[in-house]
């Protein structure tokens, strides 16, 4: 504040009593036009990312969980704030809190709760941990587990099968237990025998539509179960479940929830895009956040066939409950399955598998009757589409909805995955507006098969093009699809701008890679965009909500090098400090 300009007069042969009340009267107007506003927060002595087109601050201040003020060393002196609410970053970065793009929020939650394959790199692992786990299982009970990816196993098993191993070395070691493992992708799981046998699962056993049972070459289940052949051993394992009483559900799942989120917010995660959840944990999230028990922001897609969809969808669209830490206001489909299982809809078969293109899960009228569902209910339509083919016709859908409700322009619709294109297809993500909802940390993660499924043209110039589409003006929301892999960000920023694998340095077309500012908006601001959530948040300005993460490295201009050294500081969400380094 500048000096007051208020001047007091006193008349001469004033009496003592009014010259003192004058004096009062002249100080407390004096403290009125000097007092200052009062703020929660205040950071300030480090880099500040706001991801706005002025990108650069030096302090922010923050009230009621609010952005208040964003600029520079003026507003140090401008409010009121608690020595505890004066956050020195002690040169450290700060930047909006990570946005997950498109993760499995109870799934990630499960995953820690159960066996974790991620880092696993041969069958023998595997078959190890679940033998160490039978010893503290009773008998009878499942033993669930998931990340094995066949692919990234330094070799195969003596027993194996079409590249996978067979279920007798697991089996000989859990004869008591039935064990389900899912593959890194969700779109495929192995089986012991017991699992199997609990699920009628013999050579007589057919082939669903959308899935396959894969066999040895005497036509007997090896334990490998593809897309839509998966549902017969989950169902068996959800009759279990069934089993137990609802209090003992209830509190497995929200074990999970807690697990999920305290693994965000250690990482910097502030948001939380889930991708596709049923109706029951839909009215749980919604609880949570109403009671104030959601600890980050959750956007929800619904996931249900369209006769479920058509009847009670509307019941269950929410849009910023519980002050904006809840939100379902999509839904999700998918056509096809995963490269790394086969699984991905192919235009030209596979270079490995010369007879497969690979599988259409859901029936396309069935995602057709979906669209329309979600257009009647004004909701974002997200698909599930990794394969040239499955994106292909995912446009056509899309492209065909938009000709028939002109008048909808702004739908942000989005395709889940969206890794391998046909070039020809590329610029109709921009027709249509359409947002690629690509994960990072998928593109270094697969790369060592990638050619081996794809060939080398399809992979240089159709496999996870963000160059392209950038080029074209499209929008990648970014993210990590845990638990299908780490839902940590850093990694997933690592990759988007080198394309390098951290273990052994392979780098995967770098030529297709995003600059630093682009992925850096790929995990604010773009993602806030993707899911009608920008006007409140994904970047630094006056008026959005206070989520911010603090880190070690300032993402725009560290070496590549220490990108996956980054650690955080400080993850802050609603104005709170939710998360601090004991470093």
């Amino acid at each position: 504040m500048g000096k007051s300009n208020i001047r007091l007069f006193i008349p001469p042969n004033t009496p003592s009593r009014i010259f003192h009340l004058a004096w009062l009267a002249f100080f407390a107007s004096f403290q009125a036009c000097t007092t200052l506003p009062k703020a929660d927060m205040l950071l300030y002595n480090g880099p500040i990312y706001t991801a706005e087109a002025n990108s650069e601050a030096e302090v922010i201040v923050v009230s009621k969980g609010q952005i208040v003020a964003v600029g520079g060393q003026d507003l140090l002196d401008a409010y009121d704030v608690s020595e505890n609410g004066k956050i020195d970053l002690e040169g450290n970065f700060l930047m909006p809190g990570f946005i997950e793009g498109h993760g499995h929020f109870s799934g990630l939650g499960t995953s820690l709760q159960n066996l974790n394959f991620l880092a696993s790199r041969s069958w023998e692992q595997i078959v190890d941990a679940v033998k160490e786990k039978t010893k503290v299982t009773p008998k009878g009970q499942w033993i669930i587990g998931r990340g094995w990816h066949q692919e990234k196993w330094d070799s195969l098993p003596f027993l194996h099968s079409g590249g996978y191993p067979t279920h007798q070395t697991l089996s000989d070691i859990s004869p008591d237990h039935p064990v389900l493992l899912f593959h890194a992708s969700g779109h495929a799981l192995f089986a012991n025998k017991k699992a199997m046998d609990l699920s009628r699962i013999s050579p007589e056993t057919p082939d669903p539509q959308g899935g396959a049972i894969l066999r040895d070459a005497y036509k007997a289940p090896i334990g490998v179960f593809e897309e839509r052949a998966m549902d017969q051993i989950t169902r068996t394992y959800q009759d279990y479940l069934s089993t137990l009483n609802q209090n003992q559900k209830d509190s497995i799942w929200y074990d999970a929830i807690e697990l999920a989120t305290k693994e965000c917010i250690k990482k910097g995660i502030t948001s939380f895009q889930d991708a596709g959840s049923k109706f029951d944990e839909l009215k749980k999230y919604k609880k949570m956040a109403e009671e104030g028990k959601l600890g980050l922001r959750l956007w929800a897609m619904a996931r249900h066939n369209s006769e479920d969809l058509k009847a009670t969808i509307a019941e269950h669209k929410a849009i910023d409950a519980g002050n904006k830490f809840y939100t379902c206001n999509a839904i999700k489909s998918e056509v096809d399955g995963a490269l790394g299982a086969f699984g991905a809809w192919l235009l030209k078969p596979y270079s490995d598998k010369p007879h497969l293109t690979g599988q259409n899960t859901t029936d396309i009228y069935e995602v057709r009757k979906i669209a329309q569902i979600a257009i009647d209910n004004d909701m974002q339509f997200c698909v599930h589409a990794i394969g040239d083919r499955a994106n292909k016709v995912v446009l056509d859908i899309y492209e065909g909805m938009a000709s028939l409700y002109p008048n909808k322009k702004d739908r942000r619709w989005r395709i889940e995955h969206a890794q391998h294109l046909d070039t020809a297809d590329i610029p109709r993500f921009r027709e249509g507006k359409i947002i690629a909802s690509m994960q990072g940390i998928h593109c270094t993660s697969d790369a060592p098969f990638v050619e081996k499924r794809l060939g080398q043209e399809r992979s240089k110039y159709g496999a996870y093009p963000w160059r392209s589409l950038l080029d074209n003006q499209v929008l990648i929301a970014n993210g990590t699809d845990a638990p299908v892999e780490d839902v940590d960000p850093i990694p997933s920023f690592y990759a988007s701008v080198t394309r390098k694998r951290l273990d052994d340095g392979f780098t995967f077309y770098s030529e297709q890679s995003m600059t630093r500012l682009e992925a850096l908006q790929s995990y604010t601001i773009h993602n806030a965009y993707a899911a009608f959530q920008d006007s409140y948040k994904g970047s630094i300005k006056v008026g959005k909500v206070a989520d911010f993460v603090v880190l070690t490295q300032d993402l725009r201009n560290c070496t590549d090098e220490a990108i996956p050294n980054t650690k955080v500081v400080m993850t802050i969400i609603d104005g709170k400090i939710v998360y601090k380094s004991k470093q």
